[in-house]
């Protein structure tokens, strides 16, 4: 393995750690302002990757490299049906303070005028 492919395998752990690290927090400005890095260290690995029988340390480059893959795509779907949920009570409360008076459940359920109720 050259030192070029660890230095390129290295960075790209470390760019998905870090990744994994704000998705994890949900702090999801932080791991969608990481996808230039992301993009450039995914790069830079498949430049120097080779194709020849991999040494023990490429393997073990390799199986580090695959198990952040897969914890990055399971905290990416877990941020996205997250935010999915706020969009939802976001767009619940929006349609529930818009909603005219005297539609949906509530009609014909209005309080009567107030000179009808008080009694003098």
């Amino acid at each position: 393995m050259t030192k070029d492919l660890i230095t390129a395998g290295t960075r790209l752990a470390e760019t998905l750690e870090t990744e994994n690290a704000a998705l994890a927090a949900l702090d999801l400005s932080l791991a969608a302002g990481m996808l230039a890095d992301k993009r450039s260290a995914v790069a830079e690995f498949d430049l120097v990757r080779t194709t020849p029988a991999p040494s023990a340390a490429a393997q073990r480059m390799a199986r580090r490299l695959q198990a952040l893959a897969l914890e990055n795509k399971r905290l990416l779907e877990r941020a996205i049906a997250v935010q999915g949920r706020v969009i939802g009570v976001v767009a619940r409360a929006a349609t529930a303070a818009t909603k005219p008076a005297g539609y949906g459940p509530d009609r014909g359920r209005r309080p009567a005028p107030m000179a009808l109720v008080a009694r003098a």
